[in-house]
């Protein structure tokens, strides 16, 4: 199955979506009939939704979407890691097949260390009885703590969201490089090659400012434990989902056609248990 592993939906409301930029094109609804076009094109069979509000209603209704749309194979929610109530909230959402893990919007987070917290940690500690996985959403400033968290809890499915949202448009590289290095040593640690675009210059990019973040992550994390993701919509603000899939397309084509069947869609569906 060939997958995007990381798109989102969303009944655009400005109070329950305030990161959404003023004035962009995101300003609307997008939803499954949206995407399923865009999938079909690039020849992908079906995509991971992943959370953007910070509710466990959020949850609830991503399920519900994917119950009524085939596209959608797998749900990556939210519940709040932190609350006493955290297992309660597992147990509700875990059964549904489709409900593969949980994310937290840690990057908008002031403590870089927010992941090593005593509340969070007992939260992550709660995944791995439900079989679910956790997707670490983070800046580079965040990249330390995400290093030890995977030192913490071996045993637990981590991926790595958007590369880590190095500064393309800087061209950057370290310390993020190094940093990158030292996390993919953990081996239940992946990476999805998303969201990208954004992080560069969103109207003037080109293919080439893209090769030497995109050289790390696959030296660093190999065939078997990267996934692409568009992150659409949010892509839209700096490209169209063809061209975000087209930018790593071109790129892949120097891999053999196994570690490209993994990379679109057989790791995702591997680490998100895809049916």
């Amino acid at each position: 199955m060939k997958l995007d592993s990381h798109q989102h939906f969303w009944n655009y409301d400005a109070v329950q979506y305030p990161w959404i930029p003023a004035g962009s094109p995101l300003h609307r609804d997008w939803l499954p009939t949206d995407l399923a076009p865009l999938l079909s094109a690039a020849g992908l069979d079906g995509s991971i939704a992943v959370q953007a509000r910070q509710t466990t209603d959020e949850s609830h209704w991503l399920l519900e979407l994917a119950e009524h749309h085939s596209i959608i194979k797998g749900v990556v929610g939210w519940v709040d890691l932190r609350s006493p109530e955290v297992e309660h909230d597992l147990a509700a959402l875990a059964p549904h097949p489709k409900f593969c893990g949980v994310r937290h919007v840690v990057q908008d987070e002031p403590d870089v260390n927010f992941m090593l917290g005593a509340e969070f940690q007992r939260g992550i500690s709660k995944l791995h009885a439900h079989e679910l996985t956790y997707d670490i959403l983070i800046y580079p400033r965040q990249l330390p703590a995400a290093i030890e968290l995977a030192h913490r809890f071996p045993e637990q499915p981590f991926v790595l969201d958007h590369i880590a949202k190095p500064l393309i448009k800087d061209g950057t590289l370290s310390p993020w490089r190094e940093q990158i290095r030292e996390l993919a040593k953990s081996p239940n640690v992946l990476c999805k090659v998303s969201g990208m675009v954004t992080e560069a210059d969103q109207k003037a990019w080109k293919p080439a400012d893209f090769k030497p973040f995109l050289d790390v992550v696959f030296e660093a994390f190999g065939e078997d434990r990267l996934m692409y993701g568009s992150d659409w919509p949010v892509c839209l603000l700096a490209g169209t989902y063809a061209q975000t899939f087209g930018l790593v397309e071109e790129y892949t084509r120097a891999l053999s056609p196994t570690a490209r069947e993994k990379f679109f869609g057989g790791n995702a569906g591997r680490f998100y248990r895809v049916q």
